[in-house]
């Protein structure tokens, strides 16, 4: 399967993703708490993180301002600023027996361990997997491989906003919730792909 260019993927109907009522916001230790009994339950969750970006010249990037977390029917929103809930989040993100996955996940470890001392365990990067699965030259993007998974565009609108902001605006609760649950999309879809091709 070839990448699709960005005129073809505009043309593709929107990945809806998760529903507004499905992205929980955490604000404290006890909403936290609650979150992560929840998410405990999943094998495999969708992962990402968001950073305000940085337009100036020797700007320093503070994220991660936000981190997410996603099940197959909720999407949990993270913002660092409440650091309370930080230490809660560790029980998860180091949690060896929780797969993580997502896309270019080798920075979010690296900042995570520096910023805030969580080490990120067991993650699968899926612009890899996805790059050996199509047998692809180069890694495959988020956006790129929900056209090629889903045949969908993924909405990046809300890429570039402000992250360190709160409350969160709509726009940006859907496109952060959706960068983690699509990647949990797409990890279970191969899976069942694959699943498919042992069988037959």
């Amino acid at each position: 399967m070839k990448r699709p260019t960005k005129e073809q993927i505009i043309e593709l109907p929107l990945f809806v993703g998760v529903s507004l009522d499905d992205i929980v916001v955490v604000q404290d230790k006890e909403g936290a708490e609650k979150a992560i009994k929840e998410l405990k339950e999943a094998p495999c969750l969708g992962f990402d993180t968001e950073s305000k970006p940085c337009f100036r010249k020797g700007e320093v990037n503070k994220g991660p301002h936000l981190i997410q977390l996603a099940n197959e029917s909720k999407a949990f929103l993270f913002p660092t600023r409440f650091l309370p809930i930080i230490a809660s989040l560790d029980k998860i993100l180091s949690d060896p027996h929780i797969k993580k996955v997502g896309f270019g996940l080798a920075g979010d470890t690296k900042i995570l361990q520096r910023k805030f001392g969580v080490n990120l365990l067991n993650t699968q990067d899926l612009s890899v997997t996805l790059k050996d699965y199509f047998r692809l030259k180069q890694r495959v993007g988020m956006k790129a491989a929900v056209a090629m998974v889903f045949k969908q565009r993924l909405a990046k609108g809300a890429q570039t906003s402000n992250w360190a902001a709160f409350p969160l605006q709509e726009h940006q609760l859907r496109y952060a919730a959706n960068d983690a649950y699509a990647s949990l999309c797409i990890e279970l879809e191969l899976n069942n792909a694959m699943k498919c091709k042992t069988v037959a």
